[in-house]
């Protein structure tokens, strides 16, 4: 791909675009994706009645948002690893369990993010 001319706002306005196309594929082809998305849209709303402070419902938001991050670019290296060939190899083996390795790890990350304010709100203190 040549690289673009663009500058100022209408590089900004280009890369906005790309974005936006990147986000519309990964709902498309992703189920993953589209999982994470409904349940991230199930928690915020909670996110902000178990937050009890700012930096919890911080927190608690930006650890979906995290896993949402995480699932784009495990889907994209599928893409590649999927793009250069359809035949078995161990490298294309390993990157894509690297990156379903790092979705379950922002996964888990959500959850005892979500485990550590839930135990301070409701803790017997």
């Amino acid at each position: 791909m040549p690289k673009s001319d663009r500058r100022g706002i209408r590089r900004l306005l280009a890369a906005t675009g790309y974005s936006l196309a990147g986000l519309r594929a990964a709902w498309r082809h992703e189920a993953a994706f589209r999982q994470e998305v409904v349940l991230a849209l199930v928690l915020a709303p909670l996110a902000f009645w178990l937050g009890e402070t700012s930096l919890q419902r911080l927190l608690l938001l930006g650890s979906c948002l995290l896993v949402l991050v995480v699932e784009l670019l495990n889907s994209a290296i599928e893409a590649v690893v999927d793009r250069i060939g359809p035949e078995l190899h161990e490298l294309s083996g390993r990157a894509k369990d690297l990156g379903s390795a790092a979705v379950f790890l922002s996964l888990l990350l959500a959850a005892a993010a979500w485990a550590v304010v839930a135990l301070e709100r409701f803790a017997v203190r």
